[in-house]
């Protein structure tokens, strides 16, 4: 919907916000379903109704519990008979600087200070120590600028400056969710984008204790729907790229490489060299880089070899540079990469291009780039925030490089005789083995990412995998997936619980789809029936549940793997009959 993506009208949204509700439920588009506790600093109504549309939008529904006004700390440490009632799948710790016992005080000595900054930071390490009982992630603001300051600009670095104490907890709360013990939502960036004068507008505070403005409401709303749609996988994987006066200023085909502006002569050439190093930096996200241009090839290949440039053609994972049109070249794209429309951000100054991929495209994302001001074009996707992570894996940075070897193996494909010569010629090895804490993060990903191929399409945290790791009572797999184009990494997560001593029921079983009809599915299969007969396994029941993007793994169990269907989704295989299935695949397991 368009009307809650960056740049929104936050007066419209507050307005309007029973009514986009509606329409966002009766869309029929297919949602997740999360609850959500906020644990609130100040009055958290209206910044939970502007999250929920925003959570809609991007295919989360969430049910959300509050705390009392002020009452985060002692709910959240002590307990709360309805919020352990309603169990949540994540707990959001909403504060501001309005809620740190902290103010400027000249009359401290350094040493009482310090002692009450370690006070404070203790209060909230206790806070969120106390919330690991739901075994959830913890979103936590970080803490927006104090609205005055008692001792001018002294107030930032003097230890006894009420400045100085939110740098300082910025500065833990940030070493904290490297640790992996929160997630930080930037209260202090979205203070700052908004603008601290407007942010704190004190009557709002003085008359309903809201933590800003109610205008900036959504600001904060809309930053907390990016974290949870990224932890759980909704972000966007492609940039495609028009190349024209959007990488470049001028007409390659027309001007010339020499005329193209690009590079540090002027400003115009500026902007447009620091929004290809941008996209450039993408790719480290893991956003998987393409070309869809209106350009002969070999013109958009030298304009991308521009020597004053920041991108190489190497740099994409797919370059369609042609006089087709645009909407058919992105679904091509998508088809080729193994990845759906939905994956799309489009990025064209052209808006006659942009409103024919918005309506023939509508699960792509197409920002709105001013043409006249590319200055801007940075801004306009940053703040879309279509790739927000949560996490940075090693897959993630070479995920370009994954995506450009993907294109390799369908040359390969359609080039071989037959498929089973394609397979071979690919020299497949897999490692397929029990978790392992190198990998979780990964993994991880993968739960909350996958959805095509995933047959429970159940998701789960970091800290649960690590449970399902250590118990007794599962046996887990990841399957990494190496050829002779490369290493695809960690493709495919398989747990199992032993329900009693000769049963095993499969609780999650998914695969990346850029190995789609690779037979990794059946390499898993193997290593698992082969780890559930050690541990005396004797029948596997798999448990099929439908969503609307699964349908293609509807019938795996009985047609691929051959399990006997013994009941609506429910399937099982005789573990001491099996015969083993893979045929082109290496395997070495632990």
């Amino acid at each position: 919907m368009k009307e809650l993506e960056y740049p929104f009208d936050a007066q419209y949204i507050l307005k309007k916000r029973r009514a986009l509700k509606r329409q966002l439920s009766e869309d029929g588009t297919e949602r997740i379903k999360k609850r959500i506790a906020v644990l609130g600093g100040s009055t958290t109504d209206d910044i939970v109704s502007a999250a929920e549309l925003f959570l809609l939008n991007n295919g989360i529904e969430p049910e959300f519990w509050q705390s009392e006004y002020n009452k985060y700390w002692e709910d959240g440490v002590f307990g709360n008979d309805e919020l352990e009632e309603f169990a949540p799948d994540l707990v959001w710790v909403c504060t501001s600087q309005a809620n740190l016992r902290l103010r400027s005080d000249p009359a401290l000595t350094a040493e009482e200070a310090q002692q009450r900054l370690d006070a404070e930071l203790s209060r909230f390490e206790q806070l969120w120590e106390k919330l690991k009982r739901f075994g959830c992630p913890i979103v936590q603001n970080n803490f927006d600028a104090p609205f005055y300051a008692l001792m001018g600009s002294m107030d930032s670095w003097d230890i006894r400056g009420a400045g100085y104490a939110v740098n300082y907890l910025d500065l833990e709360f940030a070493r904290h969710a490297q640790k992996g013990d929160i997630l930080l939502l930037d209260l202090a960036g979205t203070a700052a984008e908004y603008g601290l004068e407007r942010w704190h507008d004190r009557s709002y505070w003085y008359m309903y204790k809201y933590m800003c403005a109610r205008e900036a409401v959504p600001s904060v709303a809309y930053k907390f729907s990016l974290i949870v749609k990224s932890l759980y996988g909704r972000n966007k994987k492609l940039l495609a790229l028009d190349l024209d006066n959007t990488m470049w200023g001028g007409i390659v085909g027309d001007d010339g490489v020499d005329a193209l502006e690009i590079g540090q002569e002027t400003g115009t050439a500026q902007s447009y060299y620091e929004f290809q190093q941008y996209v450039k930096d993408l790719s480290k996200l893991g956003v998987v880089l393409t070309v869809c241009s209106k350009n002969e090839e070999e013109n958009a290949l030298a304009g991308l070899s521009h020597p004053e440039g920041a991108v190489r053609p190497e740099d994409f994972a797919l370059i369609k540079a042609n006089w087709e049109p645009k909407d058919r070249n992105l679904l091509e794209t998508v088809q080729q990469l193994d990845l759906l429309p939905s994956a799309i951000v489009f990025a064209d100054d052209n808006p006659a291009e942009r409103a024919i991929v918005g309506r023939t495209i509508p699960e792509a994302a197409v920002p709105e780039l001013d043409g006249e001001r590319p200055e801007s074009y940075i801004q306009t996707i940053s703040r879309g925030g279509w790739f927000e992570p949560v996490a940075i894996s090693a897959d993630d940075l070479s995920r370009n490089e994954m995506y450009r070897r993907n294109a390799k193996r369908a040359e390969l494909a359609a080039n071989a005789g037959d498929y089973g010569e394609y397979l071979t010629s690919l020299e497949m090895k897999a490692e397929i083995c029990g978790f392992r804490d190198i990998y979780l993060k990964r993994i991880s990903q993968l739960t909350n990412k996958s959805n095509q191929f995933n047959l429970t399409t159940r998701r789960f945290t970091a800290e649960q995998m690590e449970g399902f790791m250590t118990s007794d009572s599962h046996i887990t797999l990841y399957g990494k997936l190496t050829d002779n184009c490369g290493d695809n990494g960690v493709v495919s997560v398989v747990v199992g619980e032993i329900k009693d001593a000769d049963t095993l029921e499969i609780t999650l079983w998914l695969m990346s789809c850029r190995v789609l009809k690779r037979e990794m599915e059946l390499a898993m299969l193997d290593v698992l029936v082969r780890k559930a007969k050690a541990r005396g396994i004797k029948k596997i029941v798999g448990v099929y549940l439908p969503t609307a993007k699964n349908k293609m793994v509807s019938r795996l169990y009985p047609d691929v793997f051959g399990f006997a269907e013994v009941g609506e989704g429910i399937f099982e295989l005789d573990a001491e009959s099996y015969e083993f299935k893979t045929k082109y695949i290496d395997i070495t397991e632990d």
